[in-house]
C-alpha cells in the first residue's frame, strides 16, 4: 500500500468514526446538505489524485466507482429506517440505533470489499486501492441518500400527524 492510499484509508476511517459517532447522538435533522457537499468535494479531490497516479486506468476503475456509489445509495436507503426521527421544541431531531452503527460498518466493509472484487487486489494491481481513494465520496453519497429518505419520511409523517413527539415512542418506519 502506498503512502497516499494509507492516508486516504486513514481519512476514510476517521470520517467513518465521526459519522457513526454523530449518528448515535441526538442531533438536529437538518435540511442543509452543506456538510455532505464538503465531504463530496474532499472525496472528488482524493479520487482525482488517485487518477493522476493511474493515467492508464481501465474499465475496472470506472466499474468499481460506479458500482460502489450505487452500493452507497442502496445501503443509505437500507440504513435510513433504523434512525429514529421526532419533533421536540419545534425542531426535527434524529438519533441512530445500534443497528444504524452496525449498518455503517457493513457499508464501509462492503465498499472496500467491492473494490477488491472489481478493481483488483489491495497492492494496486488492476487499479486496486480505488476504494481507499473514494471512501469519503462513498460516505457522502450514503449519508445524502439516508438524509433525503429521513427528511421525506418525517415530512410524510408530519403531514399525516404521525410524527412522534419527544415523549412518545419513536416509530422506525
Amino acid at each position: 500500500m502506498s503512502g497516499a492510499n494509507i492516508t486516504d484509508l486513514v481519512i476514510g476511517i476517521a470520517v467513518l468514526a465521526l459519522v457513526v459517532g454523530r449518528q448515535l447522538t441526538t442531533r438536529r435533522l437538518r435540511e442543509s446538505y452543506r456538510f455532505l457537499i464538503i465531504l463530496a468535494i474532499i472525496g472528488a479531490v482524493q479520487f482525482g489524485t488517485f487518477l493522476q497516479g493511474h493515467p492508464h486506468h481501465d474499465g475496472a476503475i470506472v466499474a468499481a466507482v460506479a458500482g460502489s456509489l450505487l452500493l452507497a445509495a442502496v445501503l443509505g436507503a437500507v440504513r435510513a429506517p433504523t434512525v429514529k426521527v421526532w419533533r421536540q421544541d419545534g425542531q426535527l431531531l434524529r438519533k441512530g440505533t445500534w443497528l444504524t452503527a452496525a449498518l455503517w460498518v457493513v457499508a464501509f466493509a462492503a465498499h472496500l470489499g467491492y473494490d477488491y472484487l472489481v478493481a483488483g487486489d489491495v497492492t494496486g494491481k488492476n487499479g486496486g486501492n480505488v476504494g481507499d481513494a473514494t471512501v469519503v465520496l462513498y460516505l457522502a453519497v450514503s449519508l445524502a441518500v439516508q438524509r433525503f429518505i429521513m427528511l421525506t419520511r418525517a415530512a410524510r409523517q408530519e403531514a399525516a400527524g404521525q410524527l412522534a413527539a419527544a415523549d412518545a415512542q419513536v416509530p422506525l418506519g
